[in-house]
Parts: structure tokens; C-alpha cells; sequence
């Protein structure tokens, strides 16, 4: 074909909207529905309640000055693989890159059921099987992103934009709404002093994890026309973003329910949009939930298209993956990626490879923090355009984070943790076992 580039390398077309896009439509997702009935029942006051979910904010910068410092300093395609790579070496790499391109398969497929139940809760297609309409999603984001980098792009700032719109929209509703009932007389609105650290701790970690997804903009540096610059700023103004969006829904749904209303909920977000809209509140809602879904499981897809590229160039998989289209899709490692993601979604059994990896999700997160280090360290004089201050504060406050939810996922789900783990060391060892069985090259 005549549309290849025969340099392999992707086009240098995004901009500082897109990054800022990425890092927002990453991040806000199903979770700001459901979590603060969580954060809630741990922490029963509405000043608390919102100063929590500023907390996680600014916890998430803070993880954000590591990844800021890294990107701007090695703006590879791939993310936390090319950082593992440079400050771990090759095996590292591979192992933590194999797992991020697989996990981003199972989300992606995850995401694409969850559109699935959705669309047929709405009274669409309900006689078809929902194996289908993911696999029809799949299909047209697929068709989306062969179509070039900037359609793929174009798409991921009109969703995130439609999005954010419409969490907007819905924090105005809730502001137009009756009031939450005050307190009956002599009820405890404060801390309860029964709680302790366990609550706290959870409401924190549950806050913590709906931010989770703002990184999104490392998987994208070789295609950023200004990484150095760029991959910081979008990811601070991002994460700033979010915050703002998650203190105001926090604050919307508290104008509506009570504290212990909230608590009380699976779906927060809904029961306090049924005080305003009554029996048309679940539309509503499910419509918002379809274009948050549909907009990330867009973005999964073009994202680990690069993971896919970005281990592939270093000969951890088929080099067809890298070559790069004149639209600067890499066509195959898309093609692969989407269609891996639908036979998970179509065949089942998703949900417990997600399970699985989860933990190894955690363990990237906690290796990016490592090699920020480790590369200080070993490389003090790599240009770093952007060096985050009080150095090594960030990285150690970061590290001990993600190492506590690294620990709290396998407390809570042993099984599929170590199952997740046995897998990483698995691909680990097909690598070492690759290598010394190679045959050796005979100089001519």
C-alpha cells in the first residue's frame, strides 16, 4: 500500500487541548456517580465531604509532578512502559508494558458491555444480544481511529467536552432543586468519633481511585507537539479540572441529600436528580452514564493502540505493529488492540481478567514513582525540562500511596491478585527463557 510511512514513527499532531482532554476524560468516569455514597457513610459531613474529595485532588498532583517530570523528560510513545524500560531495563519494561497493553484490552472490553447495558436500559436494541452491541461499539471506535490521529483526537475532545458539559448540566439541575431537610434536633452532623482512621482511610482511597486515569497523557508524548511542555501543563490543568468537576457534583448532590442519604445510596448521583426531575431522572442519568462509558472505552482504545506500538518497536512484539499509516494511526497495533478487546467482550469472562489485573495496575502506578527516582540517580544529567520541586517529597508521598492500594487490592481479593501477579512473572519468564535459547548470532 502507498498510505505507509517506512520510518515507523507517529506524527507529531496533538496539541495542548488534546492533552487536557485525555487527562479529564480519563479520569471522570461512572465513579463520581457512585463514590461519594461511599465517601459519605465514612465521613458524615458535608465540609468534610467536599474538603476529602479536594484532598484527592490535590493527592493526584502531587502522583501528577512525578509523571509530569518523566514525560517531559522521555516523551516516548507508550508510558509507564518506556519509563520502566529506561530506569529498570529491559525486562522490566517488557513485563510492566505486556501488562498495561492487556489490562487496557480488558478495560476496553469491560467498557463496552457496561455501553451495552446501558443502551438496552434506555429501550435500545433490547432484543439484541449485548455481546453484539459491544461489539459494535468496538467496531466504530475502531473505525474512528483508522481514520488518523486527528479524527481520533477530534473525537476524544468532543466527547470529553459532551462529558463535562454534561456533569455541568447536571450539578445545575441539583443547585435548582429543593434543599436536603436539615438535621433532626441533636443529630450528630461531625465526625462521629467512632469512625477512626479505617474510615477515613477507605473514603480516601475510594476518592483517590475516582481520580485514577489522569496519567493518560504519557501514553501519548511522541505525538504531542511540545511534550516538554505540554505533557505538564495538560496534566496539571487537567487534574485541576477534575477536581473542580468532583467538588462541584460532590457539592450539587449535598444541596439535594443529606449526608446520611447519601450514604445510603448505590447511585447518589441518581436519587438526588430524582428530587429535581422525578421519574425522568434515570434517563437522564443513564444517557450521561452512555457518553462517560463511550468516551472512555475511546480513549482506552486509541491509548494502549500505543502501548502496543511502543513494546512493539523494542521487540517485545511482531514489528508489524509499528508500522505507522500517513495519518499516523499504527493500523495493525489498533486493529489488534480493538479486535482483542471485542472477542474478551463478546466470548465473557472480562470481569475477572479485570479483577486480575488490577493489582498490576497499582504496581505500574508504584513503578512510574520508583523510576523517577532510580533515574535521578543513575542519570543526573538527563535533560528534565520540568523537575518536580522538593525533590524526592512527590515521588515518596506518590510511592506510599499507590503501594497502599497495591496492598489494600490484595487484602481485599487475594485470589485474583496473585493470579494477576503470577502472570506478570510469567511473561517475565517467557522473555528470560527467549533470550537465552536465542540462537547466537555468528559474525560474517
Amino acid at each position: 500500500m502507498t498510505d505507509h510511512v517506512h520510518s515507523q514513527s507517529l506524527l507529531r499532531v496533538l496539541g495542548l487541548a488534546f492533552g487536557i482532554a485525555v487527562v479529564v476524560g480519563g479520569a471522570v468516569g461512572q465513579g463520581i456517580m457512585r463514590t461519594p455514597g461511599i465517601v459519605a457513610s465514612a465521613v458524615p459531613d458535608p465540609t468534610l465531604i467536599l474538603l476529602l474529595w479536594a484532598l484527592g485532588g490535590g493527592l493526584a498532583l502531587v502522583d501528577g509532578l512525578v509523571v509530569m517530570e518523566l514525560g517531559a523528560a522521555l516523551p516516548c510513545s507508550g508510558g509507564p512502559y518506556a519509563f520502566a524500560r529506561r530506569a529498570f531495563g529491559n525486562l522490566s519494561g517488557i513485563m510492566l508494558g505486556w501488562a498495561d497493553w492487556l489490562q487496557g484490552m480488558f478495560s476496553a472490553a469491560f467498557m463496552a458491555v457496561v455501553f451495552g447495558e446501558y443502551l438496552q436500559r434506555l429501550g435500545v436494541a433490547t432484543q439484541w444480544p449485548r455481546g453484539l452491541l459491544s461489539a459494535l461499539l468496538l467496531l466504530m471506535l475502531w473505525a474512528i481511529h483508522i481514520g488518523g490521529t486527528k479524527v481520533g483526537a477530534a473525537s476524544q475532545l468532543l466527547g470529553t467536552a459532551l462529558k463535562g458539559l454534561g456533569l455541568v448540566v447536571l450539578a445545575a439541575l441539583l443547585f435548582s432543586g429543593p434543599t436536603a431537610a436539615a438535621a433532626p434536633a441533636g443529630e450528630i452532623t461531625g465526625l462521629p468519633p467512632a469512625l477512626g482512621l479505617a474510615a477515613i482511610a477507605i473514603a480516601i482511597r475510594s476518592v483517590f481511585m475516582t481520580y485514577a486515569g489522569w496519567n493518560a497523557t504519557i501514553y501519548f508524548c511522541e505525538e504531542m507537539r511540545d511534550p516538554t511542555r505540554h505533557v505538564v501543563r495538560a496534566t496539571f490543568i487537567g487534574i485541576l479540572l477534575v477536581t473542580a468537576l468532583y467538588v462541584l457534583m460532590n457539592a450539587a448532590m449535598l444541596h439535594v441529600l443529606s449526608p446520611a442519604e447519601m450514604a445510603a445510596s448505590n447511585l447518589p448521583a441518581a436519587d438526588a436528580l430524582a428530587r429535581v426531575l422525578g421519574g425522568r431522572s434515570d434517563t437522564v442519568v443513564t444517557l450521561l452514564a452512555l457518553l462517560s462509558v463511550g468516551a472512555i472505552a475511546n480513549l482506552t482504545i486509541m491509548q494502549f493502540t500505543r502501548t502496543a506500538y511502543g513494546v512493539a518497536r523494542d521487540g517485545a512484539l511482531p514489528l508489524a505493529l509499528t508500522r505507522v499509516s500517513a495519518n499516523g494511526t499504527p493500523r495493525l497495533a489498533l486493529t489488534t488492540t480493538a479486535m482483542a478487546a471485542l472477542l474478551l467482550a463478546v466470548a465473557g469472562g472480562y470481569e475477572a481478567l479485570l479483577a486480575m489485573a488490577a493489582p498490576v495496575n497499582m504496581l505500574i502506578n508504584l513503578v512510574v514513582d520508583i523510576a523517577a527516582i532510580r533515574l535521578r540517580l543513575s542519570e543526573p544529567d538527563l535533560p528534565r525540562p520540568f523537575r518536580m520541586p522538593l525533590y524526592p517529597l512527590p515521588a515518596l508521598v506518590a510511592g506510599a500511596i499507590n503501594a497502599a492500594l497495591l496492598v489494600a487490592v490484595f487484602w481485599e481479593d487475594p485470589g485474583n491478585s496473585s493470579i494477576g501477579f503470577t502472570a506478570l512473572l510469567a511473561i517475565g519468564a517467557v522473555y528470560l527463557l527467549r533470550g537465552r535459547f536465542a540462537p547466537a548470532v555468528v559474525p560474517a
